[in-house]
Order: C-alpha cells, then structure tokens, then sequence
C-alpha cells in the first residue's frame, strides 16, 4: 500500500454535514452539506440565490458559526434590504462589500498592468485580509460574475477560483460560491466545486413563474436527483423533495369502511377500503362532487379526519351546496376534523401540492383525501405524461400510508360520446362511472362500478338522484339498454326513483 496515501488518510479530518438552512434541500442533499468544502450555486438572476446564501449564513449564525458575506454585485444597504424583506436581522452576520474607490477612479490607476490584472489581485487580497481577519465558518461569494469578467480569459479565472478554494479549505471554511449562468459555456466552477446546486426560475405563459432546484454535482454523498420544486417567499425559500413514495412504506389495516350509502356499498362490493383510491368520472354537474362529499362525511362520523382540495368550485359554493344537501360540514370545520382548500393551479407547483398532501397526512393525521377536479390539477403540470408520473408515486404514498383517496376526473360533454383530457383509470383502485341519460322526458343520472381490484363489485346500472339526504341509488336498470352512452332504449320493466320534492331541479 502506498505510505503516503496511508499518511493521508490518517491525518484527514473526519468530515461532518451542515445544514443549509433549508429542511427541504437538507432533505434533498440527504443531511446537508459536507462541511469545509466549496459549493457552487448557480441560478439566473431573481432565482433566490442571495436569499439562499443568506438562509446558510442565519443557519450558522443560530448554531454559533461565525458567517461572512462577500458581495461584488450588491451593496451591503441591499442586502440588509432583502434580509429586512423576509424579516431578518444581520446582525452577527460580517458583510463585506468589494468597492474600491481606485477601481472606479480610472485617473489612480497608474501601472504597467492592465487595469484588470490590478483590480483582481486587488480584489483576491482583500477577500484574503478579510477572511482571515473574520475567520468564518461559513462563507457566502456573491457573485463569480465580476470576478470572471475581472480575469478576462479562463485560464487566469480558473487559476483564481483553484486559489480561493485552496484558501477557503485550509481555513476550514464552507463556502457557497453564487454565479449568474452569464458564461453558459463555462465549465470550470463545475469542476473545481464539490458541489454545484442549479436554481431554475421558470416563466409561464399564465400564471405565477415556477422555480425548481436540481443537484448536479455533490461528491461523496448520496442525494435526490433530479427536479424539485421551490417557492421564495416572504420569510425565505421553501423547497419541496420530489416525492419517492417507496420511501414511506408504512403498516395499516386495510379495513372495508361504509360510504354513507348502503347501495353504494353494495356496489363497491363492502365500502372504501383503506390505502385504496377511488376514481369518480363523469360529466360536469352528475354528481361527482356530492358522492364523494358523501364518502367524507362518513369518515368523519366514524371520527376521521378529512382534507378536501377544490381546484374548480368556490368555496362558498361548495359549501352552501352541501349544506342544501343534508351534508353540512360546518361542524367538522369548526372542530378542526376536516379541511376544505381551494387551489389555484396558476399559483401552485405541482411539488409544492405533494408536499401540502404530506403534511396533512404526516403532520395533520389526515386518514381521507379527496382531490376534485383532477382536469384543474392537470393545468398545474407540464404536460399529461408528468401528470401520470406524478399522480403514480403521489397515489403510491397515499396508499401506503394507509389513506382513503377519492380523485374526481371530468368528462367533456353531457351525452353521447365523452372525453377526458387525460386518462387515469389504471392508476385507480376502484372507478365509479356517472353518466346522464335521458328517459320519459327526463334528465336522470346513473351510477356503476366498472372497476375494483380489492373487493368484487357489482356489474349492474342503477340509477343516482341528488336529494336533501345526499344520494340516493335506485333498483338496477333491467329495462334500458346503452344507458352508459347517454342514449338509451327503454324496453320496460324499471320502475324510476320518484322525484323527491326537497331535490334541486
């Protein structure tokens, strides 16, 4: 074995994490930072990285680590000014701001050199004086940008970033060098930082801009790769862990629970089973919402708790509908059991509603969950394919942690022919189908389980009416055929559910 390798190893440091000052990136970075290196943190402008670096110097400060800000691009008033914004003091906090009265006196600066040869050795020395002046534990470098265009070509810039780094780490400093993307070519920092954490701000065409932070690089620990969302907001950034549901695997009793409606159960073949999902689909105004309303409701007579997430009705109007229905939820608000969101799928990222759902069941003890619409999640993701991806490991969690889902999905048109933006059924335990058809001059709904892969259901069509009880599911439709497409033929022998008087026209 080599001596001077064993030496090495011998005399090394052991090493130890920081945290970030952020749960979600620490739980992304699976424990934080390894302490005493250099990182990378690149993001275009208005991406969050000085309010990130700020976050890591805070999480220090509350530790008893001493923090340094070295600033090229702001001016320490403006840094005091985004920290005031999320409600921060600096205080304890060193900033050094890199303004030079003889770089901007071009008349002082007499020398043989370029301008730009003194200005960066300049600028290097005073980082140097100062680090060693302060002697931090963590250190933030904003930005790389004017120390690039202070070197002028790569050689001499990559020769001065290896310079810090050496400096940095024989100090026992952890360091977060912060860079705009203004050179997309450079490569250099990726290869001289132990880590490199790209922040993404994404503009859409409607809507707030969505933000999303990805782990290129970070050596010698395991993390999560790929996307994950963030927001930055009043009070810092919050990040979101892309959600890995065989990472919650969890042991439940998968008990058989009624829905409110015997004849529901009937046809689901014994109830809602626990760590299952249901799919109600159907058009807009069958009777979607209320069957899955009267599904919760059950939970929460048996003294469960409940969320309802609305991305398509108000919740005023939700509200007032069920109450006219016999399903009023006012005393399950009151009393804390259930929770009744309305989402805005402009303004939400998809990581930041899986991470909503996480600590409502984690958190919150939420054991019944129900999604309505799924049409308005959809317009919350890219594309259909990232929407299936998504839905998959979300559904995965739920199910694993012993939770109730009902997801509502909507159909285009009343009658006749359907369709759906997306289809979802396969990722669905169980999938109850509602259709309007018409009979006797009439607009009447119907109501079938097409789909249960815990219980055996039943195969039969039967008819649904909205009354002030809620539902109620009539005899099975023997006389009629094609019922299911909206346009039926009547060969008789079935008897309708007679108009309940209380029922909404």
């Amino acid at each position: 074995m080599d001596s001077t390798a064993t030496t090495r190893r011998a005399t090394r440091k052991p090493t130890h994490r920081l945290s970030t000052g952020i749960s979600g990136l620490d739980d992304i970075l699976c424990g934080g930072l390894t302490a005493e290196r250099v990182y990378l943190v690149e993001g275009s402008p208005g991406s969050g990285k000085t309010t990130l670096g700020l976050q890591f110097l805070l999480d220090g400060r509350a530790r008893g680590e001493r923090g340094l800000y070295i600033t090229l691009s702001e001016t320490a008033d403006e840094l005091d000014a985004v920290a005031e914004s999320h409600g921060w003091s600096l205080d304890g906090i060193d900033v050094f701001e890199l303004a030079d009265e003889t770089v901007l006196d071009p008349d002082a600066q007499q020398s043989i050199l370029h301008p730009a040869e003194v200005e960066l050795g300049e600028t290097t020395r005073g980082v140097l004086d100062r680090v060693d002046q302060v002697q931090p534990a963590r250190v933030v470098f904003d930005s790389l940008s004017e120390f690039r265009l202070l070197a002028q070509n790569p050689l001499r810039y990559r020769r001065q970033i290896l310079a810090l780094k050496q400096f940095f780490t024989a100090r026992a400093c952890t360091v977060l060098l912060l860079d705009d993307k203004s050179s997309q070519s450079d490569q250099h920092l990726h290869s001289i930082s132990h880590g490199v954490i790209s922040l993404e701000q994404i503009a859409q065409e409607f809507g707030k801009e969505r933000r999303r932070v990805n782990i290129i690089k970070m050596r010698g620990i395991a993390y999560r790769g790929g996307y994950h969302d963030y927001v930055l907001e009043t009070g810092g950034i919050r990040m979101f862990p892309r959600l890995v549901a065989a990472e919650h695997a969890s042991t439940f009793e998968p008990a058989a629970h009624t829905t409110g409606s015997g004849e529901l159960d009937a046809l689901l073949g014994g109830g809602l089973i626990a760590g299952t999902n249901t799919l109600i689909v159907g058009p807009s105004g069958v009777g979607k919402s209320t069957v899955t309303v009267r599904c919760m409701l059950a939970a929460l007579e048996r003294g469960e708790k409940a969320a309802f997430y609305l991305f398509d009705e108000g919740l005023g109007t939700f509200m007032a509908r069920n109450t006219a229905l016999g399903m009023d939820l006012r005393p399950y608000l009151a009393s804390g059991h259930v929770n009744v969101r309305h989402i805005d799928s402009a303004e939400l990222s998809p990581g930041e509603f899986a991470q909503m759902l996480r600590d409502a069941v984690e958190t919150g003890g939420v054991t019944f969950l129900a999604i309505d619409s799924l049409n308005a999640y959809l317009q919350a993701m890219p594309g259909e394919h990232y929407l299936t991806l998504q839905m998959h490991e979300l559904l995965a969690y739920l199910n694993q942690k012993g939770v109730t889902t009902m997801l509502v999905l909507g159909e285009h048109g009343l009658v006749g022919d359907m369709q759906r933006d997306v289809d979802l059924s396969y990722l669905s335990d169980a999938t109850v189908l509602l259709r309007f058809f018409e009979a006797a001059g009439k607009l009447r709904r119907a109501i079938t389980v097409v789909k249960n892969r815990t219980t055996s259901h039943a195969l039969t069509i039967h008819e649904l009416r909205l009354h002030s009880g809620g539902i109620g599911i009539g005899a099975p439709l023997a006389g009629f055929d094609g019922v299911l497409t909206g346009l039926p033929s009547y060969r008789g022998g079935t008897q309708m559910m007679a108009t309940d008087p209380d029922a909404p026209a």
